[in-house]
C-alpha cells in the first residue's frame, strides 16, 4: 500500500476556482436573486388580496349581523314600511313625490 503523504500542519491546501467555476456560481446566484425577487411581489400581491378580502368578509358579517338583528326584533310595523317605501315605492295620502326627471 502506498503511503499518503500529509501536509504539515502549518500549511494547508488552498484550492483555486477556475474562470468556468466562477461563472458558473455567478449565474446560479444571479438566477437565486431574480427567483428571490418574483417571488416577492407575489407574496406582496397576495398580501394585498389577502387585505382586500379581509376588509370584504368585514363588510358582509356585518350585513350578517343587521339581518340577523332585523330577524330577532321580528317583523314590525316601522320596518314593513321602511322596505315598503325603500323598495316598493310606497307612498302615504297626502304625500308628494319629487322626481329630478333622470329616471
Amino acid at each position: 500500500m502506498a503511503k499518503k503523504e500529509r501536509t504539515p500542519k502549518g500549511k494547508r491546501r488552498i484550492l483555486r476556482a477556475g474562470p468556468l467555476t466562477k461563472l458558473l456560481l455567478l449565474v446560479l446566484l444571479l438566477g437565486i436573486s431574480w427567483q428571490l425577487y418574483r417571488l416577492q411581489g407575489q407574496v406582496e400581491s397576495a398580501q394585498a388580496e389577502k387585505d382586500l378580502l379581509a376588509a370584504q368578509v368585514e363588510v358582509k358579517r356585518q350585513e350578517n349581523n343587521a339581518l340577523a338583528a332585523d330577524i330577532a326584533a321580528g317583523g314590525t310595523q316601522e320596518k314593513m314600511e321602511e322596505i315598503a317605501r325603500n323598495e316598493l315605492g310606497m307612498v302615504f295620502p297626502g304625500e308628494y313625490v319629487l322626481c329630478d326627471g333622470i329616471d
